[in-house]
This record gives C-alpha cells, sequence and structure tokens, in this order.
C-alpha cells in the first residue's frame, strides 16, 4: 500500500502545478461524465443497497438516486465556478532590515479521507480536494464498496482522457495525475495503513459515525481534523412561535434523518408543554418519540426517533446542551431577541441557530460549492469545511543578501 501514497504524494506535486483553469475543466468533464453514465452509477449502488437492510439507518445515506446523482453534479459545476482558494495573499510587510515577507495560500498536499456509507462523498472529497490541489487518498466503507469503485472509474478514465488528449494543453503532464484521487480496498487493514501513512498523507478527515471518529482520533499517526457526529438540540422558548417552531423541528427532524444535522433531542420551555400536540403533529406516526427519558440524551439517533425533553427556564436548556451537545448545530426557536442572543453567545457549537433548521448545516448550503466534512472540533477549521478550509499557507522572503547577526 506504501506504492499508493507514494503514487499519491506524487500526483500532489503535479496538482498543485495546475491551472485553476485547468482543474475547473476537469471538474465540468466529470460532472457531464456523472450525469452521462449514471445507469452504471446507479446500478453499482444497486449491488450495495442489496446487501443492506432497507430498515437499517444508514440505508438512506447510502442510496444514489437519479436526482441526487444530478445534484452531485451540479455541486461539482458549483465547485469549479468558485474563486480559488490557492496563491490568496493573506499578509505582506517588508521587516527594517529589507526582507520582503508574503504569507500565501497552498494545498496541504495529500488529504486522507474514512467514511462509511456515503458514496456521494467520494465525489465531493475529489471536487474540493482536486480545486483546492490536493491529491485524496479514500477509504470507503464495505457497504458502499461498489458505488465508491464505480465513482472512482469514471473519475479516473476522465483524468485519462483529458491529460493524454492530443489537442490538450495538459497532454506532457505525467500520468500520476490519475493517482490524484486514490480508493483504497474496504478493509480494516487498509484503515490502519492509511492512519499510519506518515510522510505521505498530510491530514485525514473522518466522516461518520462516534465510533469511526474517536477509532480514527485515537489511532492515528498522521494530523486529524474530527467531523460529523452531531447530537443535536432545538429549544422552543417560552416566547416562541407554534407555526415556526412546527415547521422548524419537522424539517430539522424528517428532512433526512440519517445525516449529522438532523434533529436528535427537542428541548421545550415548561410553560408551552400544552402546544407539543401542535408542535409535533407534523411528525406524528412517522417518529417514535421520548419523553424525558435520560437514558437516550446523549443518542444520536440517524433514525426516526426523538427526544422531547421538558425544561423550567432559558438557563436550563443552555446547562442541557452543555451536558450533551456535541458542537455541531444548536437551534433555539423565539421571537425573545435577547434570549437568542444569549442562547447565540452561550451555546459553545460550530453553528448555532435562531428560528432556522440544522439542517442548513451544510457546505452547499452555506454556498461552499460542497463540503469535506463539517468540523466540530476548535482547532483549525470549525463547521462546514470547503475549498479555504483544506488549504494551508506558507511564507515567501525575498531578500537582497542580508544576512543575521
Amino acid at each position: 500500500m506504501r506504492e499508493l501514497f507514494e503514487k499519491a504524494k506524487a500526483a500532489s506535486r503535479v496538482l498543485a502545478t495546475l491551472s485553476d483553469d485547468e482543474r475547473n475543466a476537469v471538474l465540468l468533464a466529470v460532472a457531464d461524465a456523472i450525469e452521462a453514465n449514471s445507469e452504471q452509477l446507479l446500478q453499482a449502488n444497486a449491488g450495495d443497497l442489496a446487501r443492506m437492510d432497507r430498515q437499517n439507518p444508514l440505508y438512506d445515506r447510502l442510496q444514489l438516486t437519479e436526482k441526487r446523482l444530478q445534484d452531485i453534479a451540479s455541486d461539482m459545476r458549483q465547485v469549479a465556478a468558485l474563486p480559488t482558494p490557492l496563491g490568496h495573499v493573506s499578509e505582506q510587510r517588508t521587516l527594517k532590515n529589507g526582507l520582503r515577507l508574503c504569507r500565501v495560500s497552498v494545498p496541504f498536499g495529500v488529504i486522507g479521507i474514512i467514511y462509511e456509507a456515503r458514496p456521494n462523498v467520494t465525489f465531493d472529497v475529489f471536487s474540493l480536494c482536486f480545486k483546492s490541489g490536493n491529491a485524496c487518498v479514500l477509504k470507503g466503507g464495505k457497504d458502499a464498496d461498489l458505488s465508491n469503485q464505480a465513482a472512482v472509474a469514471l473519475i479516473h478514465d476522465v483524468l485519462e482522457k483529458h491529460f493524454t488528449r492530443s489537442d490538450s494543453s495538459l497532454f506532457t503532464l505525467h500520468s500520476s495525475l490519475t493517482d490524484a484521487v486514490t480508493l483504497l480496498p474496504a478493509t480494516h487493514e487498509a484503515t490502519a495503513e492509511l492512519l499510519g501513512a506518515v510522510g505521505y498523507v498530510d491530514l485525514c478527515i473522518p466522516r461518520g459515525g462516534r465510533r469511526l471518529i474517536d477509532f480514527v482520533r485515537d489511532n492515528a499517526r498522521v494530523p486529524v481534523i474530527e467531523t460529523g457526529a452531531g447530537v443535536v438540540h432545538v429549544y422552543f422558548d417560552k416566547d416562541g412561535d407554534l407555526e415556526k417552531g412546527r415547521a422548524i423541528i419537522n424539517n430539522a427532524k424528517t428532512r433526512r434523518v440519517s445525516v449529522c444535522n438532523a434533529l436528535d433531542t427537542l428541548l421545550i420551555h415548561k410553560d408551552r408543554e400544552a402546544d407539543l400536540p401542535q408542535l409535533l403533529a407534523p411528525m406524528e406516526g412517522k417518529v417514535e418519540f421520548y419523553y424525558n427519558d435520560e437514558s437516550r440524551y446523549d443518542t444520536e439517533f440517524m433514525d426516526y426517533k426523538m427526544n422531547v425533553v421538558t425544561v423550567g427556564s432559558l438557563d436550563e436548556a443552555l446547562a442541557h446542551i452543555d451536558r450533551h451537545g456535541s458542537g455541531h448545530s444548536e437551534a433555539i426557536v423565539t421571537e425573545n431577541e435577547a434570549a437568542a442572543r444569549r442562547f447565540q453567545q452561550h451555546v459553545d457549537a460550530a453553528c448555532v441557530y435562531w428560528n432556522a433548521p440544522t439542517s442548513f448545516t451544510d457546505g452547499a448550503q452555506f454556498g461552499l460549492g460542497a463540503e469535506i466534512g463539517i468540523s466540530t472540533q476548535k482547532l483549525g477549521p470549525r463547521g462546514p469545511m470547503g475549498l479555504r478550509e483544506i488549504t494551508t499557507y506558507k511564507w515567501l522572503i525575498e531578500g537582497e543578501g542580508q544576512v543575521r547577526s
């Protein structure tokens, strides 16, 4: 497997030399290929779906549809249309000794992604990494292996055609550019190799549940950014609007129950308990509710299940989120601006909403084109991670023969 990492590293150096126009042309070609080859992609996905129980909460994440493939292609075109994150000068100055300093954004190099039954991640990661000049090494789960293989084969086919055509300005580049995206075997051994690829992998990002993220963090020898796991709350305040609350709670819970921004616990002020039947009406018969069940306060359901917890005050709601939140996304429904501002100031999460559902925590929704993950940590990027968040910087220093005393 070391040879795969060496090739990815070599590809990252070639990729960094491309212009933004050249990278965009590839992304647009892949987007077109996704739509042109949707039947093959769906057929591969059907093979994965056949091995999974339809009642499994991960089934929805695993499933590709014609509409979802169109959305993936659209997101890729949106990434191509975004300004390049590379070459941005964030600081520039001249020292007293005449040295000229410039801090400029550059790719990380090679980014490793470990993810579960989410084949859309394959395309999202490729688009963001390629646009930002990074090679990517993908370690998907066995549940989505056929889908991931088909996706990477499609990308490789586009890369091979794009960089060998005689009419392409890129045909002279090294053929290793096809190694800009590498899919590892869906085995535990491959995970261990990726986490230990010191000198080859510059950054590893896990996308999945708490167990996966904890395992990666505890076992990695390469740098890690934690993403994904979300125990998400909505607090319906005593001054909450009933119509807004009903729509927000329903959307946050049921839009897609298997994603990390889905609602897990509704906190409701005790003065508004009488409104619970109306607040929950859109979900009746669809969602299973647990009332004040302490054993489930730390549960990320990823299913049609939800906690309902009564609190006596805003302070009590904040204390509950302090104890049981995961730093992902939290929301308050209220017409009281003072309460909303206090909630947003106090809650320690990457995304804190006022009168809007947590379902908006998404790179595309934030105008980032797509996302490589949603960071729940504080060191480095936080929240949806787009192009800018997967670059680093270096200092360029120019002198005229100065020496240090």
